[in-house]
């Protein structure tokens, strides 16, 4: 069968691809991004890109007519600009006016479990999303999660910043809010098993692991498998706002996606009594093995995908290929140059900077400046980086994207999506001997060009510290 896979780049979306492929599907993947996408680790000709801006109604003739069925795996949770329900409300419509001028007989949306009459923004957008979509010509499938548990997930992570960091937590109420996490591998067996059947179309189901528990009992549980121990307090005197902010600042969320989520904590997620468990046979993974397998694809260094590297911001909305020529004009810049006895190890210590490994001198000033992010409404220094050694186009990277990432063109650039005043670039590039490490700085206004006088001090440590550290 002909697939539409939209959101490619997402955390679902990134592992449900080799699963449709290995099951002998042609896929047509939906990306707003072509740059962001390579199609090189799949080497298949079964899979092909579309680039469709879903809140821009013309980019959807990129889509193909002759397609049998469609996965939508949308959504607009994290941004920090704009009304996401208006995002998620036009992205919906566009999309399923679209569908049904193509031949496709089922969408699969994945949406959240909706069992409370007081539901947060996040959960009536997605009930409004499966509205729309209902109203189309084409059967949908709505399968509705909870808490989904897996390496590079947005709640696995989170719950891990909290079990890790804090020996001893004072939490706010919605820590007692009940639950039915459900594990990564079983979400993309569902999504595999209701296509294109029949039974499951024009139906929505809840799914859920075999666990109803508390996020404290969650955070317990995590502690346990981590062989820590830790204590809980839960008070009743936390609002929304100190909530959002204490999940902001102790683990590697933005504040927007922190708010949002604090809002949907507050409304139990358990699974209501349906009958996709009659045609769909699969073994339901327990939490804490969902959390084992997940460290397990960690430690391998095998994690397919993660929710830091969505975009969450409006900054690169015009596409990473309009990013990569670095402007000259009105620019500040800090050019170092070193010749290298090894070249290739140069190399692959650029490949590997960042993250665990730190960014090789005066480490500690790279953390204060991920915290002053963090205190600005910044994503701060906690996003860290997916593989120790591999880097892919569109990935984050501490507080920076990753444009290019071409050992074969020897260049990697990176991006500050940190709160600056104007807009920065990072570049590294080898040619021959030499390495060449360029800072670039557009500053915007007064403001900028302040921030750029100040910074100097630090610039003339750090970055020449830095390329030295590389090329030693």
């Amino acid at each position: 069968m002909k697939i539409l896979l939209t959101g490619a780049t997402g955390y679902i979306a990134q592992r449900l691809l080799p699963v449709l492929l290995e099951n002998g599907h042609e896929v047509v993947c939906c990306v707003r991004d072509k740059t962001r996408f390579s199609l090189e680790k799949f080497a298949n000709e079964n899979v092909s890109l579309a680039e469709v801006n879903f809140l821009d109604e013309k980019s959807l003739q990129n889509i193909p007519e002759d397609i049998d069925a469609a996965y939508y795996l949308i959504h607009s949770m994290a941004v920090t600009k704009g009304d996401f329900e208006d995002l998620e409300t036009i992205s919906a419509r566009n999309f399923k006016e679209r569908i049904e001028q193509t031949q496709a007989k089922q969408v699969v949306y994945l949406s959240g479990i909706v069992n409370e009459e007081k539901l947060s923004k996040h959960l009536v957008s997605r009930k409004n999303v499966e509205a729309i979509l209902s109203s189309g010509t084409f059967a949908l499938t709505t399968l509705k999660a909870g808490i989904i548990v897996g390496s590079g997930s947005a709640s696995f992570e989170i719950i891990r910043d909290l079990v890790e960091k804090l020996p001893v937590m004072i939490t706010p109420r919605w820590l007692d809010t009940k639950a039915q996490p459900i594990a990564i591998r079983n979400v993309i067996e569902y999504l595999l098993a209701v296509l294109m059947n029949q039974q499951a179309f024009n139906q929505s189901f809840d799914i859920g692991g075999p666990d109803v528990l508390t996020y404290k009992q969650m955070l317990l549980k995590f502690a346990a498998v981590r062989g820590l121990k830790r204590k809980i307090w839960v008070v009743p005197v936390m609002t929304p706002k100190l909530s959002s902010y204490w999940l902001y600042f102790v683990t590697s969320t933005s504040y927007a996606l922190a708010t949002n989520l604090v809002n949907s904590m507050k409304v139990e997620v358990v699974c209501s009594e349906n009958k996709i468990r009659e045609f769909v046979s699969i073994t339901l993974i327990p939490y804490e093995s969902a959390i084992k397998s997940a460290f397990d694809k960690i430690e391998q260094h095998q994690v397919v995908s993660s929710w830091k590297d969505a975009l969450t911001s409006k900054t690169l909305d015009q596409g990473i290929a309009h990013y990569i020529e670095i402007p000259s004009f009105g620019c500040f810049k800090d050019v170092r140059i070193r010749k290298m006895q090894n070249p290739d190890r140069a190399l692959d210590k650029v490949w590997a900077i960042g993250g665990n490994n730190g960014w090789y001198y005066a480490n500690w000033l790279w953390v204060l400046r991920g915290f002053l992010d963090k205190l600005f409404g910044g994503v701060g220094l906690r996003r860290g980086r997916k593989h120790p050694t591999e880097l892919a186009n569109g990935e984050s990277l501490d507080f920076w994207r990753v444009l290019l990432a071409s050992k074969m063109q020897k260049r990697l650039l990176l991006y500050a999506e940190m709160k600056v005043p104007g807009e920065a670039w990072l570049e590294f590039r080898v040619k021959n001997d030499t390495l060449i490490q360029e800072a670039t700085f557009r500053p915007k206004g007064l403001a900028g060009r302040l921030y750029w006088y100040l910074s100097l001090p630090f610039h003339f440590f750090i970055f020449r510290g830095m390329i030295n550290k590389i090329v030693k």
